[in-house]
């Protein structure tokens, strides 16, 4: 079982030429909305893996909730752990150039309303894998991490987004999954020794003893656990909206360690997913279905 606690959010997209400057306004071509929220986006992308997935979080009573959950009750994610909260919805304003990069900005709305107390829905077993992100208060994220580790679960913890504050929470995950930027910053507050970014991987992994892994975008994702490294490449695509990108990797990683492939394949499995997911305008739409990452994978071999 792949469980996720995390955010549920609905995007609202909207295509430029280019990324506005500060205080600079820039015209659109194209706007749509599309189901988010970096817990929902990975509880897809481990459902579409094909995980067993249970889903706790929070959603509104508006008319964006809906539509926020249509992906994944049609995914066939147990949804039943999901609340119904006061506060609105939870919205991401996401702007894409047509080079495929983005800048968004997050109002958590109900999000928000996920709390400690709301751990024990998700009732974890040895054995699972609980997915965690910095989209909802902090507080559950820690009460997250030690409840798995008490019932032998495996927890991966997304640094996103960066939070200065969840600085002592990385030791306490057993697998941490971050972006060359989100790592770095990371690194510089933890006070990482090392010449470059691998051997502060190093000194990440060999402190905690638990595992790092950070995303490298197209040339896929290094690894670091006690005493070993990994180094996974992905495959070459032209990006239409790399939304989205980041969590369809880790849902991929988590479905993959639940089927018990090990880290070597998950990671490699999860680079070729995050690839693909590039491929596609918005977040959950664009996430890929096993048999093409399956696909994917043969022919780079």
């Amino acid at each position: 079982m792949v469980i996720v606690i995390g955010s549920i959010n609905l995007d609202l997209i909207t295509t430029v030429d280019r990324l506005p400057n500060p205080g600079e306004t820039v015209g659109g071509d194209r706007f749509s909305t599309a189901p988010g929220g970096k817990g929902a986006n990975q509880a897809l992308a481990a459902a579409r893996a094909g995980a067993e997935v249970r889903m706790i979080g929070s959603v509104g009573s508006d008319a964006f909730a809906e539509e926020a959950l249509a992906l994944l009750r049609a995914g066939g994610v147990d949804l039943s752990s999901v609340h119904v909260s006061h506060a609105a919805t939870g919205v991401a304003l996401i702007l894409v150039g047509a080079d495929g990069e983005n800048m968004i900005a997050v109002a958590p709305g109900a999000n928000a309303a996920v709390l400690p107390g709301d751990v024990g829905k998700a009732m974890m077993e040895k054995g699972d894998v609980v997915l965690l992100q910095h989209e909802i208060p902090l507080s559950t994220v820690e009460a997250a991490l030690r409840a798995a580790r008490k019932a032998g679960a495996v927890s991966i913890l997304n640094t996103a987004p960066f939070r200065a504050e969840a600085v002592p929470l990385l030791a306490e995950a057993d697998i941490v999954v971050a972006n060359e930027t989100e790592f770095d910053r990371y690194a510089e507050a933890l006070g990482l020794s090392g010449a470059d970014r691998v051997a502060k991987m190093r000194a990440f992994a060999g402190t905690t003893e638990r595992t790092i892994v950070v995303t490298l975008g197209g040339e896929g994702a290094v690894a670091a656990s006690p005493g070993a490294e990994l180094s996974v490449p992905s495959i070459t695509i032209e990006p239409v909206d790399t939304v989205g990108a980041g969590d369809t990797f880790c849902g991929y990683l988590g479905a993959g360690l639940d089927e018990g492939i090990g880290l070597n394949a998950a990671l490699q499995r999860a680079a070729v997913a995050g690839a693909l997911a590039c491929l596609k305008p918005g977040a959950q739409p664009a996430i890929p279905v096993r048999a093409d990452v399956l696909e994917a994978l043969k022919g780079a071999e």
